[in-house]
């Protein structure tokens, strides 16, 4: 099935209709994955050009972007959203010419795409490495949640929130697992301790922030994705760069953590 797509401006797309299936998003994600692969972007939009379009945060002809260019995608993970309508896909791209890790959103409005933005990462942005990141995020085991073990929205949602508040206030109890491990770029803390937490982050300088959070949660993935702006990391831009927390919960536990962050000037400036 192929998705039509819906003129919705940029203010409204972050508001997508709710209760989807499953199979639907499930199939929508595939064909995403199928467009980038080839290159081919009318596979999400047919004929219609107008479909809202962002490449991280900044509004951009889907023709011109990087949904224009086969890529070579070695590795991909998906959340779907059903309450929301909404899919979450992690792209890693590690043997392309060019690699990439990309995470993207796509949000629907009355069963029809009306929105894709993505958080696209390549060489200079922070702490990119591709081939770690792809070496890494095979070995993690996101599997389907048992239904009676399922954590609830509010629970995932709030681990998210959590994690990312803990970062401007060091007092905030973030429900680490053990073992937790996170994927910053190509980087892995895993590998250090695997059997222990190795998630939790120092407190940024006062104040600190992160805002215009976008989630996508998914109960049977035990997943949510956070969408934001990332301040303080990138000199040039204080107020944000474009940025994804994707979060594994298991028990009301975090598990995994993968960040994405975009920078305006190598590694941040930094």
């Amino acid at each position: 099935m192929i998705y039509s797509v819906l003129l919705v401006g940029v203010g409204l797309a972050s508001q997508a209709s709710a209760a989807c299936s499953r199979a639907m998003l499930q199939e929508a994600a595939a064909t995403y994955i199928r467009a980038q692969a080839a290159g081919q972007s009318n596979l999400l939009t047919l004929d219609n050009n107008n479909i809202s379009y962002m490449e991280n945060d900044t509004p951009m002809d889907i023709k011109k972007g990087v949904l224009s260019q086969p890529i070579t995608i070695d590795f991909n993970r998906s959340l779907h959203d059903t309450t929301e309508c909404i899919t979450s896909t992690e792209l890693s791209a590690a043997t392309n010419k060019n690699p990439y890790v990309i995470n993207t959103r796509i949000l629907f409005t009355d069963g029809k795409i009306s929105a894709i933005q993505s958080v696209v990462a390549d060489t200079g942005d922070w702490a990119f490495n591709a081939a770690g990141q792809l070496s890494w995020t095979k070995k993690e085991k996101w599997d389907p949640i048992p239904e009676g073990k399922r954590d609830s929205r509010a629970v995932i949602k709030a681990a998210g929130d959590a994690y990312l508040d803990s970062w401007g206030d060091g007092t905030v109890k973030v429900p680490y697992g053990t073992p937790c491990a996170r994927l910053e770029g190509g980087m892995y803390t895993g590998d250090k301790s695997p059997t222990t937490n190795t998630c939790k982050m120092p407190e940024f300088p006062k104040p600190f922030k992160i805002t215009n959070r976008r989630y996508v949660i998914d109960e049977e993935g035990g997943g949510v994705a956070i969408f934001n702006d990332f301040p303080f990391i990138d000199k040039t831009k204080p107020n944000g760069t474009s940025s994804t927390n994707t979060l594994r919960v298991e028990g009301g536990m975090i598990r995994y953590i993968h960040e994405i962050t975009v920078c305006a000037t190598k590694n941040c400036g930094r």
